[in-house]
């Protein structure tokens, strides 16, 4: 009996449900995006650029629904991430100043100085606020595929090749 090589393919799965309040300059649930934008789409992006500058070969499907799309898009929600990023800068300028006579945690306050520094260096000047044309780059180098799906189904892509 002939065993069948198989392969499997995670494909990185990039939702959030549609949450935008004109109405508010503060609303909680928006923070969602925010926090996605920093602790998922800006480390993408700077992980695929530093496997490109490095001859790295790969090749990633990621899924991008439209709600999250929708979102990324906006230019109010773009404002807000901007002005979310600098209350996160001033805070840790704060706490820099408070824990000037522990290491431990002004190490820690300067760590997320410089994260969100960078975050906001990064969405403003690099990416002139539009994640989406960054993401679309990648794909047009041929390293990324976008995919869309229905914003409420799970991606996992199982296939066998003989």
């Amino acid at each position: 009996m002939q065993k069948t090589k198989g392969y499997v393919s995670f494909v990185l799965h990039a939702h959030l449900p549609f949450i935008h309040h004109p109405e508010s300059d503060d609303y909680l649930e928006e923070s969602w995006l925010y926090e996605a934008i920093s602790e998922t789409y800006i480390p993408l992006l700077t992980n695929f650029q530093k496997l490109v500058d490095e001859g790295v070969n790969f090749r990633i499907t990621m899924s991008m629904t439209p709600p999250l799309l929708s979102m990324l898009d906006n230019k109010l929600l773009q404002k807000k991430y901007i002005k979310y990023l600098k209350k996160l800068i001033e805070l840790s300028e704060k706490e820099i100043k408070r824990t000037a006579k522990d290491e431990r945690l002004n190490k820690l306050s300067h760590y997320y100085f410089d994260r969100y520094s960078n975050d906001l260096h990064l969405f403003k000047d690099v990416y002139k606020c539009d994640l989406i044309s960054a993401f679309k780059y990648f794909q047009d180098i041929g390293v990324l595929e976008i995919i869309t799906c229905r914003s409420n189904s799970w991606i996992f892509s199982y296939s066998i090749y003989k």
